[in-house]
């Protein structure tokens, strides 16, 4: 554990504050698909990501989904720390995209490294930046890309963060992360081939040129 923490995050807090972090962090290894952090949840603790990749997704009043961003090793989630420093419950659902690791920090320590540690309150505010960024994008996507090109920038996406041009997904599973139906995506899919940037196969999508 204290290697993937100095390997992950070495080069953004000091000796101390890993040492803080080794002390107080709670190591947990979640499967693959499982969730990490619920809708309506209070949240105690925030997630440092060490390795994997880790989707987060809004549900609306009919419990249908939407991807916003992911995260990756070195990250963590702004609406986490919100949710944690603000003592609401959780208005995202954090799902494991790939088998991850992660240090579980408690919530009364984020407060107090943000007046210990400048390197602490750093990382903080870069993390909200990024991930508004990241939203940002994500009501861009939705507001101005065609669904064939959605489906595209998602399928890149989910490439990336799984460093692998193969996916392993269902039309099913691409329609629930869309909010639409099988049916459309299944369509748009054998369009993407015919333009060569993707291949169809019988159980993973191989994505080309990403």
């Amino acid at each position: 554990m204290l290697e993937l923490l100095q390997q992950n995050y070495g080069f953004l807090f000091q000796k101390e504050l890993l040492e803080e972090i080794q002390q107080v962090g709670v190591y947990k290894k979640i499967e693959e698909n499982s969730t990490i952090i619920d809708v309506d949840n209070y949240i105690t603790s925030m997630p440092l990501v060490l390795s994997g990749a880790i989707k987060i997704l809004r549900e609306d009043n009919d419990g249908d989904e939407l991807v916003l961003y992911y995260l990756e090793v070195g990250d963590t989630c702004a609406m986490t720390l919100s949710c944690c420093i603000g003592q609401v419950k959780s208005q995202i659902r954090a799902v494991a995209e790939t088998d991850v690791e992660l240090l579980m920090i408690p919530k009364k320590k984020m407060a107090e490294w943000l007046s210990k540690y400048q390197s602490w309150q750093e990382f903080v505010l870069q993390s909200y930046h990024n991930r508004m960024e990241e939203f940002i994008e994500a009501v861009d996507t939705i507001a101005f890309l065609k669904m064939d090109e959605r489906l595209y920038k998602y399928l890149k996406d989910k490439a990336l963060v799984n460093h692998s041009e193969v996916i392993q997904v269902t039309h099913q599973q691409i329609a629930n992360d869309l909010h639409t139906s099988r049916v459309v995506i299944s369509r748009l899919l054998k369009g993407l081939e015919k333009e060569n940037k993707i291949e169809l196969h019988r159980n993973h999508i191989t994505v080309l040129d990403i």
